[in-house]
């Protein structure tokens, strides 16, 4: 009886052995197969990211060398000339700052916002402001842009002129020639376009912060202001600020709304509440329905340089948020 009740129990156990062994098999298959999955994803995009590289500097190659200015320096801009005579520098300068306008901007109201829907406004109204904001980003370019060249346009001409008279001391908001069509109101336009990428990100990143910590914080008596300060923007910090990038990201690469609202204007000039200006994606809007062989590839060119600035800023993004490890 004994011996039976231990070969039974022997057999018991060398079945969920193999079972286990099996099981264990199959799992090392599916981990294999996520590993090659997750590794052929990553390898794909650095492929296609070298590929509109390689692209881009193929088609622009020969405008490059028709032309007779410096590309990275010159600030004129006439692909169409004879001989030809094209530069980056005014159009690069107002990319950057024009994004970077919107991007100081944008992200504070988009941070409140996150906050306020997350922490302090009751269930309801914070699912249908969450709601309106995320439905600011289903709106076309093409209609920020004509709200912005019919409405806003006139408005700010007042406010340029408003902040030009009691803040001119200050390099950006000095300048004579200040209008409406001016880099800051490009600027305008772009926050509202990247407020609801950066604060749905962030909404997202602090609904994730762990209860534990929220309780500790309210338990030893904090405020609500200084359990978010001490447990909920330290723990998000990585992920405001990769919601911020994107939000760059988006800025930089945008054109129809900003080809609208800019007026052309030559030369680089700090004072943003100039009427004029130019950047990138708005020059290529412009300018691409005079295209010919060597404007076509200064374009592209120019588009290059787009491409390798946005690339810079991500770098630099996630250089920073890896020296935030301990917050991820």
């Amino acid at each position: 009886m004994t011996s039976d009740l231990g070969v039974d129990k022997q057999a018991r156990v060398g079945g969920a052995s193999g079972g286990t062994r099996r099981s264990m098999s199959t799992g090392r298959f599916g981990d294999r197969l996520f590993v090659l999955g997750t590794r052929g994803s990553g390898i794909l995009l650095l492929v296609i990211i070298v590929s509109i590289g390689a692209f881009l500097i193929w088609k622009a190659i020969d405008a490059l060398q028709a032309n007779e200015a410096n590309f990275l320096t010159s600030q004129v801009w006439n692909p169409n000339g004879r001989p030809p005579e094209f530069g980056i520098a005014q159009l690069a300068f107002g990319t950057v700052m024009s994004s970077f306008l919107a991007l100081i901007m944008a992200t504070p109201v988009a941070i409140g916002i996150a906050l306020f829907t997350t922490f302090y406004a009751p269930r309801r109204l914070a699912a249908g402001l969450s709601y309106v904001v995320d439905l600011l980003a289903a709106v076309p370019s093409i209609v920020y842009g004509l709200w912005g060249l019919t409405f806003l346009v006139t408005k700010m001409d007042d406010v340029s002129q408003f902040l030009n008279d009691y803040f001119g001391w200050i390099p950006l908001f000095g300048g004579d020639s200040v209008g409406g069509r001016s880099i800051f109101t490009a600027s305008v336009v772009l926050a509202i376009m990247i407020l609801p990428i950066i604060s749905s990100i962030s909404r997202e990143v602090f609904a994730q912060v762990p209860t534990a910590n929220v309780e500790a914080a309210l338990a030893l008596g904090a405020t609500r202001w200084e359990t978010i300060r001490i447990a909920v923007l330290p723990f998000g910090r990585s992920g405001m600020i990769s919601a911020a990038m994107l939000g760059l990201g988006r800025a930089m690469g945008e054109t129809i709304a900003v080809a609208m609202v800019l007026s052309s204007a030559a030369g680089i000039s700090l004072h943003v509440l100039r009427d004029g200006g130019g950047t990138i994606a708005g020059n290529i809007a412009n300018s691409y329905a005079e295209v010919t062989p060597i404007s076509q590839g200064a374009l592209i060119a120019s588009g290059l340089v787009l491409f390798a600035i946005t690339l810079v800023v991500n770098m630099g993004a996630r250089a920073i948020v890896a020296r935030r490890k301990e917050f991820v």
